[in-house]
């Protein structure tokens, strides 16, 4: 693949409007597991990091920059991680389903949604269980 000159390197940070910081966080560092690095004293604002990218908790001033991103968190085994986080208290839509198969993985998710109705999902890809074609 081509590199294009000045492109990006990658995905810094994800900024996710939230209603109430303090909910948020919680569900984020405790439920979901990130790590908390910081917020801002009098303004409501805080950050978390899950693996290279930062996200960005807050409220948006104007509703230009109002988000609704789709997290998919990549996790090493779907089964566990479902149930560890289930047991923390996430309310999963459903178990962990294989969304797409062709010859060479599998990509399982299941979503649930955080304190504000944003979507996430934790995702594993990994070798299909049976071959295609056979």
């Amino acid at each position: 693949m081509q590199h294009l000159p000045g492109s990006p390197l990658g995905v810094g940070q994800i900024h996710i409007t939230v209603g109430d910081i303090d909910a948020s966080v919680g569900f984020y560092r405790d439920q979901i597991g990130a790590q908390f690095l910081f917020d801002v004293p009098g303004q409501d604002m805080a950050f978390l990091q899950i693996g290279g990218v930062r996200l960005y908790l807050g409220h948006s001033e104007s509703s230009e920059f109002h988000s609704r991103p789709v997290l998919y968190l990549t996790v090493e085994d779907i089964e566990t991680s479902y149930e560890s986080m289930s047991d923390r208290g996430i309310a999963f839509a459903g178990p962990p389903e294989v969304v797409h198969r062709d010859d060479d993985h599998e990509l399982w998710v299941a979503f649930t949604r955080d304190p504000d109705g944003n979507a996430l999902a934790i995702m594993q890809e990994r070798a299909p269980a049976v071959p295609m074609g056979n």
